[in-house]
């Protein structure tokens, strides 16, 4: 006999709307807009015949048939999500989906897969740059690697790479420029680069901090361009635009290169480091395993990381 069930679009939007109680966020999941997934969620009340959520001034709340319907339908998609995950486990699955913050893959991740593929020949490597965060339950992505200082409840979570923080510029400044740039208050004379998405909760990636720091009150922690991504701030600085406050981890190959150089040795360990992320179901998979295995081996071995980085022992069988 057919099933005679409402729209699986109208389901979703529906479901979402309900574990998030706001159209708003529930569309920045599923990647509409909220006119759509209020739109969805009216067709499913029209196909039911009763209201499934309350619209109140200051946002949603459930009705009694929406209390009900909204568990079964979050078990339900979680069902059919892992479903499909063993069944592409199952069936030998030869690709690994990885999302990762753009200026970490360009910089750190994509120079260093070659050596993954090569010991690794059954295994793919898909990889998907994103800031946003992700939902191991809606999105068909197998790690994330995540900056921050931790957390991610009910993922399993690594640390894997330390940073560390400090000043760095082109060589040519260094070489050509008509000030020197050989202690911190030689910063007066240079342009500043900056990152705009640096966060207030990590201090020592930003000017003014730094300069604080060294006592350095009469620099304008301000000036200076800015850049949305630290890959374009670092191509800036190479560039000879000026001097920008970086991370070991995504200047470690232009250190190597001599493409970037430290002025001064001055640094500070970051406060927020590099962390692998799975669903804890998903670690002891052979395939998820060897690109952690990878990774931890790697990260341990990045001349440029803090040697307060311990690295992580391998996996046992």
């Amino acid at each position: 006999m057919a099933r005679r069930l409402p729209p699986l679009n109208a389901l979703r939007a529906f479901e979402a709307a309900a574990r998030h109680l706001s159209f708003v966020d529930a569309a920045d999941e599923l990647a509409v807009t909220p006119a759509a997934v209020s739109h969805q969620v009216k067709a499913l009340e029209a196909h039911l015949g009763l209201p499934l959520f309350q619209r109140l001034a200051r946002g949603l709340a459930l009705t009694e048939q929406g209390q009900a319907l909204a568990p079964q339908l979050t078990r339900g998609f979680d069902r059919l999500a892992e479903a499909v995950a063993r069944v592409r486990a199952d069936g030998g699955q030869t690709v690994l989906s990885v999302t990762v913050l753009p200026s970490f893959a360009v910089r750190w991740l994509l120079p260093r897969l070659g050596e993954f593929r090569r010991l690794n020949p059954g295994i793919e490597i898909e990889v998907q740059a994103q800031h946003q965060a992700v939902d191991f339950r809606r999105e068909r992505v197998d790690i994330a690697l995540r900056y921050g200082r931790g957390g991610w409840p009910g993922l399993y979570v690594e640390r894997f790479l330390d940073d560390e923080v400090f000043p760095v510029c082109s060589p040519k400044l260094l070489r050509d420029g008509p000030n020197p740039l050989r202690r911190p208050e030689d910063l007066r004379h240079h342009t500043l680069i900056h990152d705009v998405l640096t966060g207030d909760d990590e201090p020592w990636v930003t000017w003014q901090q730094w300069l604080l720091h060294f006592g350095l009150d009469d620099i304008d922690p301000r000036r200076g361009p800015r850049y949305s991504d630290s890959h374009m701030m670092l191509e800036a600085a190479a560039s000879g635009e000026g001097v920008a406050l970086g991370r070991s981890s995504i200047m470690a190959d232009d250190l190597t290169s001599g493409r970037l150089v430290r002025p001064f040795p001055d640094s500070q360990v970051a406060d927020y480091a590099y962390h692998f992320l799975c669903r804890t179901d998903a670690i002891d998979r052979p395939a998820v395993r060897a690109f952690r295995d990878w990774l931890v081996a790697v990260a341990a071995d990045d001349p440029t990381a803090p040697d307060a980085a311990a690295p992580a022992p391998a996996l046992g069988g």
